[in-house]
């Protein structure tokens, strides 16, 4: 129940109350909280609260660090503010629409990690590059492989997206050369941030996942595949990847997702003592890409081989420490149907089946400038509800040189 006018469709109803950024005509940029079509100004309205002074940094990484009991008090004085009516007084000058704000990157982003845990786009991957082959890495079932991006070019949605120049070489060239990307592409992946940190040293063991993660965003990991194809000869992704990441702006809580968890995909052969979990932490969530207005494909999440449990435990388990504010992402969502693969290196195979965009006449074989793509996410709640992830949105802009 609730004093608000909620929409009985809503995706932020207060099952779900993801935490965001913004900022409002002349004010600075506030801690907010997602709930229908507004925004709660939570700066402003914990003002008096013990959790208050965690709020005012511009960006949430002081109340992620303070830790899962913290966390819970404020999501239950939240619910509380905005269900019982003796608050309405209070708290209704503190909403704001939605449409009125500018969001910002939710954390201040301290170092960022990236994952390739779905088994169908490995082995689409494989086959695209191989011409048929199923050449998923030897290691692939044994550990969540993955790679160290770059935190500084996380960006917020909406942000324009720039063509990356770099070194190419297509298969039938003798020799380099350098330019602008030629296969740009998108990944649809959901992202993990990190709230409570750990000492250099100290392995975060797989079940204590709900104690160092606070949420989950959107993002997508832009890719320049003729730059990635190139330079991962022999080592991972470098200039390909690392230009630009746009990073959703509210973070679900975990708290909101417990309707969510379903089974786990079995996992053959058994993972090494350390990946496995007493319980599962695969997630149920729907996800929609979109290219200039037109849904190109509903990958499912639920269908990820390696969890974000499992990536936790793997990406600590060699003593490397955790701070707040660290994002990790799945890696590129893909489902085993045609319509539910996660990119466009995927969707168009290698370029070689261009994409129809819905039935405007128009195809892609990889991004053009101008091109638009929003990737967005819900998930189940409680009673048949859903719960949204709102969206992660950018545009292609052209090169530089």
């Amino acid at each position: 129940m609730t004093w608000l006018d909620l929409p009985a469709d809503t995706l932020f109803g207060l099952d779900n109350l993801p935490y965001g950024v913004f900022s409002h005509g002349e004010r600075t940029r506030r801690a907010g909280v997602a709930v229908g079509d507004q925004v709660l100004d939570l700066s402003a309205a914990a003002e008096e609260e013990s959790f208050g002074r965690l709020l005012g940094a511009g960006v949430l990484n002081p109340l992620l660090a303070a830790g899962p009991e913290t966390w819970a008090d404020v999501r239950a004085r939240v619910r509380e503010w905005l269900s019982e009516p003796r608050h309405a007084d209070r708290i209704r000058p503190h909403l704001v629409p939605r449409n009125e704000i500018t969001s910002h990157l939710p954390v201040e982003v301290a170092d960022y990690v990236d994952f390739y845990s779905s088994e169908q786009h490995a082995l689409n991957a494989s086959r695209v590059f191989s011409g048929g082959d199923d050449l998923v890495p030897p290691n692939w079932k044994h550990l969540p492989i993955g790679y160290h991006g770059r935190a500084g070019t996380v960006v917020a949605s909406g942000t324009p997206v720039i063509r990356p120049a770099g070194q190419r070489k297509p298969r039938q060239a003798t020799e380099p050369s350098f330019g602008s990307s030629r296969l740009l592409d998108f990944e649809a992946e959901v992202g993990f941030v990190v709230g409570v940190g750990t000492e250099l040293g100290a392995p975060v063991p797989v079940d204590e996942f709900p104690r160092h993660v606070f949420g989950v965003c959107l993002v997508n990991d832009w890719s320049a595949r003729d730059l990635q194809g190139w330079e991962m000869q022999p080592l991972g992704p470098f200039l390909g990847k690392s230009f630009a990441t746009s990073m959703s702006p509210w973070l679900v809580p975990l708290a909101a997702l417990e309707h969510a968890r379903v089974p786990q995909p079995a996992q053959d052969p058994e993972p090494f003592e350390y990946l496995r979990a007493a319980e599962s932490w695969s997630l149920d969530l729907a996800l929609e890409i979109r290219i200039n207005g037109h849904l190109v494909s509903s990958p499912p999440f639920a269908t990820q081989y390696w969890t974000a449990a499992q990536q936790l435990a793997h990406l600590t388990v060699n003593g490397a420490s955790l701070r707040t504010g660290d994002l990790y992402a799945s890696g590129t969502v893909t489902g085993p149907a045609k319509d539910q693969r996660g990119s466009l290196l995927e969707l168009s195979w290698g370029g070689r089946e261009p994409l129809a965009l819905g039935d405007s006449g128009e195809t892609r074989k990889f991004l053009e400038d101008g091109d638009e793509v929003v990737i967005s996410a819900s998930a189940p709640g409680p009673a048949g509800a859903r719960i949204g992830f709102g969206e992660v949105r950018g545009t292609v802009a052209p090169a530089v040189v």
